[in-house]
């Protein structure tokens, strides 16, 4: 029954994570914003260190840093599967394969079993997985074969989280998590520089090939001699507005962390509670925290199928904590 409560409750406030994430990542760009984010969850992490404890172990802190390695990997694939879309399809897939995947290892090699209640239970949560994370699309198109890739490595990568983490000691408390934070920020705040650098360079070629193109123009033009026409000037946001929209992205981006922090702690403790398969699955409930807040906060409809898979993700939650 812990487990359950756990794994659940762990899935919908990294649901509220996600959806703080999207609002930051509207003003930082989501690569910038989940960076920000996991150096604020690895402040969180230290805060919580004294409170929560743990013996620091190599082994341990081996499998924290792998973690956050795989976890990189996973929004990576995430975002570049949802770029290519339909959302729609993809979301659930991923979802899907996110929780199919420690399942299967669970059971298979970690020799986890169930009666029937925990299997039903099972059944009925992977079912409300997909439901909760599909968005109905108007018009929506057949995936290509690289989103559908993208999706399933995505899907496997949160899974292989899953996995990694679960080899932790429980006398490790939140270490693992401390060191998942330290390489997930190096690594993204490493992608971010790498980003940036290259889209600057794109830039400065862009304007040298643009110069050369105008100078060109000019001088095959004999009849009149006129410099370049100067682009129409774009208005900008002033000082002030952008040094408030700015501090607004951070606070979000920083909130998320902490909250995305908290979310692993429960999830953590959920996968040390029990059985991998359930904590797996339950933890890709995470759609319905977004969907939820998104419906609070910023008014966005439900739809009928996604408060179907609401109310069998309450369903299968009993199941596996009466099994």
């Amino acid at each position: 029954m812990l487990t359950a409560v756990l794994s659940l409750s762990g899935a919908i406030v990294y649901g509220a994570a996600d959806f703080l994430g999207g609002l930051a990542a509207r003003r930082l760009g989501a690569l910038l914003a989940t960076a920000v984010a996991s150096v604020a969850g690895l402040v969180a992490m230290l805060a919580a260190l004294p409170l929560l404890g743990g013996v620091w172990t190599p082994v341990d802190l081996g499998w924290g840093a792998l973690s956050g390695a795989v976890g990189a990997v996973a929004i990576a694939l995430l975002y570049a599967c949802l770029a290519i879309g339909p959302m729609s399809i993809l979301s659930p897939l991923t979802a899907l394969m996110s929780a199919i995947t420690p399942m299967l290892w669970g059971t298979l090699v970690g020799a986890e079993r169930f009666g029937p209640l925990g299997v039903w239970g099972i059944g009925v949560a992977l079912v409300a997985v997909v439901l909760v994370g599909f968005v109905p699309e108007r018009g929506a198109v057949r995936p290509s074969a690289r989103g559908l890739l993208l999706a399933v490595g995505s899907g496997l990568a949160i899974g292989g989280y899953y996995i990694v983490i679960s080899h932790t000691a429980d006398a490790s408390g939140v270490v693992p998590l401390v060191a998942n934070r330290v390489v997930s920020a190096t690594l993204l705040f490493a992608a971010f520089g790498a980003l940036t650098v290259f889209a600057t360079l794109r830039a400065r070629s862009g304007a040298l090939d643009v110069s050369a193109a105008r100078s060109g123009a000019a001088g095959a033009t004999a009849s009149a001699d006129l410099g370049p026409v100067p682009d129409a000037p774009r208005p900008k946001a002033t000082g002030p507005t952008r040094f408030r929209d700015l501090r607004v992205a951070l606070a979000l981006a920083l909130t998320c962390g902490v909250v995305d922090a908290t979310a692993n702690v429960l999830l953590l403790l959920g996968i040390r509670a029990g059985d991998l398969a359930v904590a797996a699955v339950l933890g890709a409930m995470y759609p319905a925290g977004t969907i939820l807040l998104a419906a609070i906060v910023l008014r966005e409809r439900i739809a009928p199928v996604q408060w179907a898979g609401l109310a069998l993700a309450l369903v299968a939650a009993g199941l596996l904590a009466l099994a």
